[in-house]
């Protein structure tokens, strides 16, 4: 039986995941479940008589598979909040977003009022190329109409096999009459890291998950804008807001790409194999420029393995709220042809220092809160609960902490944590912080 390791958000918080493979596990007989007390029997013979007597005893005939698949979803979510299980469709779709690549048409898509509004296409991809435009309404797909769908269902029907067709009826605002096209699904590869160059000297670089491809899109996008601004480059804004996690393996990645030595992040379970150090390679990217870190309430796992890293090691100053507390980490457990996976919370992660941030979060050198326009107040989802808030989390080490603002304006020039990191980065002092503005990058060091 093989497992994938992962960092990630609880599905109900709405995050993506991200797959890393690792050693085989052997499977969970032979010594282990010989050894099994008899009162465990017991109990599993207790679930057989139960399963027996509803199969002949309820009122209409149950589905045998159903049955099996909600008293695995019991099990598991009866573990802790991020501990499910995952049928073969849901493993599949899964395995999908960790890629971070699929065959599609590549448009970023919103529901609006029942259809299908577009974000934005994605540069040089099927969509962008058919002359696509941000705020598009797509109304039928292949001839169905998409009145009716939820957005997951039509993001599917809009996905499939590269180089088959697929007809879209988009209307545009402006235009009297809908517009039909005929286009070809491409490999898409989702952008999970953006940048720009802020106020004409700072790199400004956006991660929005922790996928297969980010690490080598932070590569890219480091590269280009330092190309851009030349010599006058003051620093980097990594922005992980709102960043839900994903793949371990990327996360230290990430870091390293920021470090020159010492350790990144320990994971502790109850097995041996559990139980790892990761370590920074020699080579730091950004050749000792000041890094600035933005989170807030939104930003989880694998983000707050990145933030946690750079804030031990003083290589970059964190500027925002506090972070979600999600400090454990899952395998996934394939269950063989068919039958989809386990998602397993197997140990909890620790930051260089030796800190676990389970349930508490990472506070920021520097706290940044954001004004809210009035409609948004009105909204009950400006700040996340965190983890400590979710029902059977794993408890923390110490005081447990609840809730911190997510929110981030739609337009940067209201961006408070932003506008604080240009600040910091162009060295003007916070007088509502003792943090000073970063200096030259100290040398990372290791953990004891």
């Amino acid at each position: 039986m093989r497992k994938t390791s992962l960092i990630l958000l609880s599905a109900a918080a709405g995050a993506a995941a991200t797959l890393m493979l690792t050693q085989p596990r052997a499977a969970l007989v032979g010594s282990t479940a010989r050894a099994a007390s008899a009162d465990t029997y017991r109990q599993l013979n207790l679930f057989g008589d139960v399963f027996e007597r509803v199969r002949s005893d309820y009122v209409e005939k149950p589905d045998d598979t159903k049955l099996i698949e909600t008293a695995i979803s019991g099990m598991l979510t009866g573990l802790d909040p991020h501990s499910s299980y995952m049928d073969a469709k849901s493993f599949k779709d899964m395995q999908v977003q960790t890629r971070g690549e699929f065959g599609g048409l590549g448009i970023e898509v919103t529901m609006e009022d029942g259809l299908i509004k577009v974000v934005s296409p994605i540069d040089d991809t099927p969509a962008s190329k058919a002359g696509i435009l941000a705020n598009d309404i797509i109304t039928n797909i292949d001839d169905d109409a998409v009145q009716g769908l939820t957005l997951n269902q039509a993001v599917e029907k809009m996905r499939g096999p590269v180089n088959t067709k697929i007809k879209l009826k988009v209307v545009r605002k402006g235009q009297d009459k809908p517009m039909e096209l005929t286009l070809v699904r491409d490999n898409i590869r989702v952008r999970s890291v953006r940048a720009r160059v802020e106020a004409d000297d700072i790199a400004y670089i956006r991660i929005t998950t922790f996928n297969e491809q980010t690490t080598e899109g932070l590569k890219r996008e480091m590269a280009n804008l330092s190309s851009q601004i030349g010599d006058k480059l003051k620093g980097y804004i990594i922005d992980l807001r709102n960043n839900p996690g994903g793949l371990l393996e990327e996360a230290v990645s990430v870091s390293d790409a920021f470090l020159d030595r010492g350790e990144i992040v320990s994971t502790r379970g109850s097995n041996a194999e559990e139980t790892q150090r990761r370590t920074a390679k020699p080579g730091d990217l950004a050749k000792g420029k000041p890094v600035i870190v933005l989170i807030n309430g939104g930003s989880a796992s694998a983000s707050e393995i990145v933030a946690g890293a750079l804030q031990d090691h003083k290589r970059a100053t964190l500027v925002g709220t506090r972070s979600f507390g999600k400090g454990s980490v899952q395998t996934i457990i394939p269950l063989g042809s068919g039958n989809g996976a386990l998602r397993l919370t197997t140990a909890r992660y620790f930051t260089p220092s030796g800190k676990s941030i389970q349930a508490k979060g990472i506070t920021p050198d520097i706290e940044v809160l954001q004004d809210l326009p009035d409609d948004v107040k009105a909204k009950s989802d400006t700040n996340t609960k965190g983890e400590a808030s979710l029902r059977g989390h794993l408890k923390a080490e110490g005081d447990e902490q609840t809730g911190s603002q997510s929110y981030v304006p739609p337009d940067a020039k209201d961006d408070k944590a932003l506008k604080t990191a240009d600040d910091l980065l162009h060295g003007i002092k916070q007088t509502s912080s003792s943090t000073p503005a970063p200096d030259k990058a100290a040398p990372a060091k290791s953990a004891n």
